[in-house]
């Protein structure tokens, strides 16, 4: 049965709720997943891979997807700074140690002892023939595994930022995710589109290893999809996401080849499922109303006009309800612009009061 017929209502609050909510019996703790694109060891891995075939015919292997200008920091800063109800910060890499250890002492030394590395061998514990891995949506299917991983979570890309102060109420309700996002058709042309392009690259083309861009909205239609939805499914964009680890755990357990099915992919492909997506649906599957507007703003800086940036950060200063902010592909920018945004981000991001 599709749970999908009405405009979902908007996040109710309860006193008593919210007593609970804020129990040290329902920890939250957040993921940040993490990789440094110019590790010689990590191209290592990926060429090895590769075997010689160009990026550019692989969905997902662009190397923009691999870049970063340290914005992981800054990431985990917003977190203690606007989120200090978190538990635990969780980063999750391949091999890598990010040095961000002299950032958290500098701005929040109490609680440099609440970040802690996870490496991919933990979390493919028992499916390491799918490793090394260079895909997102496979790493994020695995992120209920993180040993010691409270029972609620959320996670989140290194460029995205808590940029106002939240409540454990706007992530979790009666410990029950909230699921930021807006309910849309399903994407029929978008299907039907794929579909043709397939059967004229594998048939009249003969390049068969010929496959569609993994689309965000098709992403997230695979994972309505495999949960049986027909004909809508609740589309989320770029927040920290919500989830319930017991119910990810359960349901992988029951279905193990959808697991496998997801994670056997080491580059993006476009029938894998959006994890945030999936998780979601899995929700609303068992009766979850939790629902809320996104709340956040988007920015995608390098090679815009002039004025789009000042635009974008004063969005995030005057709209109330932007709470998250995504920028993607910051390390493409010019030197100065990455001064102003990462001089805005510190600006934003200094303790309210110094740390003892």
């Amino acid at each position: 049965m599709e749970a999908c017929g009405e405009n979902p209502p908007k996040v109710q609050r309860d006193s008593l709720m919210l007593m609970k909510d804020r129990s040290p019996e329902n920890p939250i703790d957040a993921v940040i997943t993490w990789v440094d694109g110019e590790d010689p060891k990590h191209q290592a891995k990926m060429n090895a891979v590769l075997q010689g075939k160009s990026r550019n015919y692989i969905p997902g292997a662009e190397e923009t997807r691999f870049g970063n200008a340290n914005e992981l920091q800054y990431s985990v800063l917003s977190i203690f700074k606007f989120a200090s109800f978190i538990r635990k910060v969780f980063i999750v890499t391949d091999e890598q140690h990010p040095d961000i250890h002299n950032t958290i002492e500098k701005f929040f030394p109490e609680r440099s002892k609440h970040v802690q590395f996870v490496d991919h061998r933990e979390i493919f514990a028992g499916f390491e023939q799918y490793l090394p891995t260079f895909n997102s949506r496979s790493i994020e299917a695995m992120l209920w595994r993180i040993p010691e991983i409270s029972d609620q979570f959320i996670f989140l890309s290194d460029d995205m930022f808590l940029i106002k102060p939240l409540k454990p109420e706007d992530l979790f309700l009666q410990n029950r995710p909230v699921m930021r996002g807006t309910w849309l058709f399903r994407p029929v042309l978008r299907n039907l589109w794929n579909k043709l392009k397939i059967k004229f690259h594998h048939g009249f083309l003969n390049h068969k290893e010929f496959q569609p861009k993994p689309s965000f909205h098709l992403g997230q239609w695979n994972a309505a999809e495999i949960l049986g939805f027909k004909s809508r499914y609740f589309f989320s964009s770029h927040t920290p996401h919500t989830v319930n680890r017991i119910k990810a755990a359960s349901y992988f357990k029951e279905n193990p080849e959808v697991l496998k099915n997801q994670i056997k992919h080491r580059f993006r492909h476009f029938s894998q499922f959006n994890c945030a997506a999936f998780y979601y649906h899995l929700e609303i599957l068992s009766g979850n109303k939790n629902f809320s507007t996104p709340s956040f703003v988007f920015m995608h800086p390098s090679g815009r006009y002039s004025g789009y940036i000042d635009k974008k950060l004063k969005k995030c200063e005057t709209d109330p309800n932007a709470l998250f902010l995504n920028i993607q592909s910051l390390e493409l920018c010019s030197q100065d612009e990455q001064e102003r945004i990462i001089s805005w981000l510190e600006k934003k991001l200094q303790p309210s009061t110094k740390s003892k």
